[in-house]
């Protein structure tokens, strides 16, 4: 199953901060700089291509349906951007070799912006993970944020990290959340199953996104891990000894939510050194966030002292 933002047919939740969006563009009152906040996997980037196809098709044949939130996928220009075709939509993301958006990303962007468009359409820029880019590809781009070109539309999407007041500033921003029961809902609808049926509930915490389930399910799969007999320390003590996280790096994200989970669930005023132990591992995964450092120093400390201690 490709779970890709830019797949989603169906919009699941998030309809209030839709029909916020929907009337600002039927009133003409859509700013051209939107800013989406919130945890990984919750839905921003689908959000982000409901939006943009309910606009672009809406002079089309098999246009947005506004009543379902639900792209048609016979739309031309949804086709177009699947193919990625598309003369009024760009997609800027860290590539797959690299841990940061670099200058050169920026720049190619700007050259194709400043060209004539090929119709009186929006041109939409989505910009994924804008915490992954470095200081000089922000200068660029808020040099070009000043003053966009007519009709550019620009929507960043920010995973719950720190973002430059500066680029902040010139953005609308929505904070974009979900329950756990939401999350839940949502990925029972993705997998037409019972969650409960696949992974041990005792997994499951605040930060849980849909995606970061899926992800955790279809990892399950591959590296044979038995999600609903596992407890926490079973399967952290797995994932970090088989260095799964070396195989595929988006379980990184699941395994700091299961680090701070683990310590949620054992931690008590009794116990000071694994308070301690706590507000330590904290530190180190947020600098590691957001300094990108190496992973695997932490997981192995956490393994050693921890898991093992």
């Amino acid at each position: 199953m490709n779970l890709h933002p830019s797949t989603q047919t169906n919009l699941f939740e998030h309809q209030e901060i839709f029909n916020q969006l929907y009337k600002l563009s039927k009133n003409d009152t859509l700013p051209n700089k939107i800013l989406l906040s919130g945890e990984k996997g919750i839905g921003k980037s689908t959000l982000a291509y409901h939006l943009i196809n309910f606009i672009l098709s809406e002079n089309e044949e098999h246009s947005y349906d506004y009543e379902n939130k639900k792209i048609n996928s016979e739309n031309r220009s949804y086709k177009l951007i699947q193919n990625k075709s598309s003369p009024n939509f760009y997609l800027i993301d860290v590539q797959e070799d690299k841990k940061n958006i670099d200058i050169n990303q920026i720049r190619e962007l700007i050259i194709n912006l400043n060209k004539s468009s090929f119709n009186k359409k929006k041109r939409f820029v989505l910009i994924d993970n804008i915490e992954l880019l470095n200081l000089n590809s922000i200068n660029a781009l808020l040099k070009f944020l000043e003053e966009p070109n007519e009709n550019i539309n620009f929507i960043l999407i920010n995973n719950n990290k720190r973002v430059l007041p500066t680029l902040k500033s010139r953005c609308l921003n929505f904070n974009v959340y979900l329950t756990k029961d939401q999350s839940i809902k949502i990925i029972n609808q993705l997998l037409n199953d019972d969650i409960n049926t696949i992974i041990n509930n005792k997994l499951f915490d605040y930060y849980a996104t849909p995606g970061k389930l899926f992800k955790l399910i279809m990892l399950s799969k591959e590296f044979d891990l038995d999600l609903v007999n596992f407890d926490l320390n079973t399967t952290l003590t797995n994932i970090i000894k088989d260095k799964i996280y070396k195989k595929d790096k988006s379980i990184i994200e699941i395994i700091y939510s299961f680090i701070e989970l683990y310590f949620r669930n054992n931690i008590s005023m009794e116990n000071i050194s694994l308070l301690k132990s706590y507000h330590y591992f904290l530190e180190k995964i947020n600098n590691t966030k957001t300094y990108n450092l190496d992973e695997e120093t932490l997981f192995m400390e956490f393994e050693d002292k921890i898991l093992n201690g």
